[in-house]
């Protein structure tokens, strides 16, 4: 019922005629201290707003419906369609006229606006997807080369490898295959943001050990890199979706790996915030936050706010890269009730911020249980 009376209240033809009624009614209140001619221009000035919203047909009806109103009520003599002089008629004929030459140009004006938004919203879908071939053809590419180079010294029979080599190519392809399937991970992962098929998995997850895991797997990426970590010691468990919060510190840790110079020192920080009592605590919300910074390059202050944008590369960036990783982390944040937020560091290098208000539980009371 409520969806029905919803629907019949945001009807264009229903907004025309109660438009135009309520217009003639306020102007019936003063019809004796204006000219009936400023009565006509307030109408026509309705149906141009309305020509700006609705399509042409509920528009005609409001035109058709204020020469009626204008002749009714406004035009001696009064309460009556019948027209006493040639210069009212001729009046009331070129309102009509007017208004209905408004309504259909304002309405080619819509329609023109709409094939225009289009156009650019077709242009930048095949901008975006021509960047995204670009990146693949290079990001995808690397590895599946070095996964067939590898697996064909090993296939060669006339060869002799020694063990050291063996296990050199071996490592090769694992490495080459991990990269891979981050790669293809991302690509499925922001499918799953465009379709909405994002559902957080909830479970009570240890945010110390989800770090240093990701931080061991990215081991090779980070190896010219200085690692901090400033994690409380206290820190409870946290309600969050395992998978996709390690995926959220994965792709920004390997973004501050991509984007420092050798010798960047990248700093974790993990604390909840003090209003937590963490000794006498059951289940509650609270707010869990995981600080990332650097101390590298940072990001152009002038294009920094597109930095979670899908497929955006800043320019001068490394060569390579899909565009995918910050738009994901957005995501993925957002998915499991929490916020982010990239700023600049005075010194250099900049600082992604994730707050997450979630519910928690104090390590300490599963030991006592």
């Amino acid at each position: 019922m409520d969806k029905l009376l919803r629907k019949n209240f945001f009807n264009p033809y229903l907004i025309s005629i109660l438009s135009v009624s309520i217009v003639s009614i306020l102007c019936l209140f003063i019809r004796d201290t204006i000219d009936y001619r400023i009565v006509g221009y307030i109408l026509l000035v309705l149906v141009s707003i309305l020509a700006v919203f609705f399509e042409i047909k509920p528009v005609l009806l409001a035109a058709i419906l204020s020469s009626l109103a204008l002749d009714f009520l406004f035009i001696n003599p009064y309460y009556t369609l019948h027209v006493d002089n040639a210069e009212d008629a001729f009046l009331l004929v070129m309102f009509f006229i007017i208004a209905l030459i408004n309504a259909v140009l304002t309405n080619k004006l819509r329609i023109m606006q709409t094939k225009i938004q289009e156009e650019e919203s077709r242009v930048k879908t095949l901008k975006l997807y021509n960047t995204l071939l670009d990146s693949l053809s290079h990001e995808l590419r690397t590895p599946i080369a070095a996964i067939l180079g590898s697996i064909d010294i090993l296939q060669q029979q006339d060869v002799n490898l020694s063990r050291e080599t063996h296990v050199k190519l071996h490592s090769e392809i694992e490495k080459a295959t991990m990269k891979l399937n981050y790669h293809v991970e991302n690509l499925l992962n922001m499918s799953r943001l465009e379709s909405g098929y994002i559902q957080p998995k909830l479970d009570w997850c240890d945010i110390k050990e989800i770090i240093y895991n990701v931080t061991d797997r990215l081991s090779e990426e980070t190896s010219e890199h200085k690692i901090k970590f400033v994690i409380d010691e206290d820190l409870p468990l946290y309600r969050l979706d395992y998978g996709l919060f390690d995926q959220v510190v994965h792709n920004l840790i390997y973004n501050c790996s991509q984007h420092t110079p050798k010798g960047a020192l990248i700093k974790i920080t993990v604390k909840f915030d003090d209003d937590f009592d963490v000794a006498n605590s059951n289940d509650l919300n609270s707010k869990l936050i995981l600080i990332i910074s650097d101390d590298g390059y940072g990001f152009p202050p002038e294009n920094i706010h597109k930095a979670f944008d899908k497929f955006y590369r800043f320019k001068n960036s490394k060569t390579g890269g899909t565009g995918l990783g910050l738009s994901i982390v957005k995501g993925f944040v957002e998915a499991q009730n929490g916020t982010i937020s990239l700023r600049n560091n005075v010194n250099g290098g900049a600082t992604f911020e994730l707050i997450f208000n979630v519910e928690c539980l104090s390590i300490n009371s599963l030991k006592n249980e």
